[in-house]
């Protein structure tokens, strides 16, 4: 098959980059160049900026493709743009969306496809919504060969899991208190990005996924007590958490409390089975205490170890005004 990425070297669609051109995938990355990951030698380059639709149109010629997948379309205008650009260069379209656009708070456990999109606390899973709900207009009104897939927590070697990424980890390194929200035992799934790209390889071409929704995520779940202490030990670091309400960490910061109330701060499994109804293959195999250890040798290197100084001076200060 002839794939286009746009984007393609990103936490998820690296891995999905890696494993279309291992199963043979002819795959073209139309993206700027600017990701810390390097894409398969086996992708063809096309240097371009999906933001200038007229400057993409003039790269991609006359070339058409199986499928197309936008991995960084984060507003119904991005999305507009690429119905314009592909509705005539693509038998499928592949949107990828998100798992924080379903209902919040949680209607019921486990998440299906078929629940509810509602999320009044974020605004990032509120565009991805109005993504979602012009694509399947398009579909309905113009044919577009829509697909779109949501996918929830999901990391690679370059992503610790607890928020503020490598700060988390520097905490834990120099004995501070590492934030989490509640009493840390809300239960939460976490998706090894290669298990995710096991996955969505099956809807690529697919025509029984054009008009449907998946997720695809792990069917393991873990409390953030739990995420925190894998991550500590396989670090060889101690761990002394400061438990918070996700009301006081968001007076503090706005940003991490739209990421509590409208995501991680819930209770979260998902039923897995609709994927697997189209990929029956599909397993996710690596645990997370298996997949941290690569995590934790990425942040081995001196080069890795960037530290936002400035949430982690708000960090302290929730610590001590507490």
């Amino acid at each position: 098959m002839k794939i286009l990425f746009i984007g393609g070297t990103g936490v998820i669609s690296g891995a999905c980059s890696q494993l279309c051109v291992e199963m043979g995938f002819d795959l073209f990355l139309l993206n700027r160049g600017n990701s810390l990951r390097t894409p398969p030698a086996e992708a063809k380059i096309i240097r371009g900026d999906i933001r200038d639709p007229e400057s993409v149109r003039s790269l991609l010629k006359d070339e058409d493709f199986d499928a197309v997948v936008d991995w960084i379309a984060y507003n119904e205008e991005h999305v507009r743009a690429d119905f314009n650009l592909f509705r005539d260069r693509t038998g499928q379209y592949i949107f990828i969306s998100s798992a924080s656009a379903y209902h919040k708070p949680p209607l019921g456990l486990p998440i299906k496809e078929n629940t509810p999109l509602h999320n009044p606390f974020w605004n990032y899973s509120r565009e991805k919504i109005n993504c979602e709900n012009y694509l399947m207009n398009a579909y309905r009104e113009n044919d577009f060969p829509v697909t779109i897939c949501r996918p929830s927590h999901t990391y690679d070697r370059t992503r610790i899991s607890l928020y503020g990424g490598y700060t988390a980890l520097n905490r834990m390194k120099l004995g501070k208190k590492v934030i989490l929200h509640g009493d840390g035992n809300t239960i939460w799934t976490l998706t090894n990005a290669k298990d995710f790209a096991r996955g969505f390889a099956g809807l690529l071409g697919n025509s029984k996924t054009i008009g449907e929704v998946y997720h695809i995520t792990s069917d393991e779940t873990l409390s953030w007590n739990k995420i925190a202490e894998i991550i500590a030990r396989k670090a060889g670091y101690d761990l002394n958490v400061g438990y918070r309400s996700p009301e006081f960490i968001s007076k503090y910061d706005e940003e991490w409390g739209c990421n509590l109330f409208g995501d991680k701060g819930y209770d979260t499994v998902f039923d897995n089975s609709k994927i697997r109804s189209v990929v029956p293959e599909f397993k996710a195999e690596i645990p997370y205490e298996e997949g941290v250890a690569e995590v934790i040798e990425w942040y081995s290197h001196r080069e890795n170890q960037i530290v936002n100084y400035e949430l982690d001076g708000i960090m302290d200060k929730m610590i001590a005004d507490y």
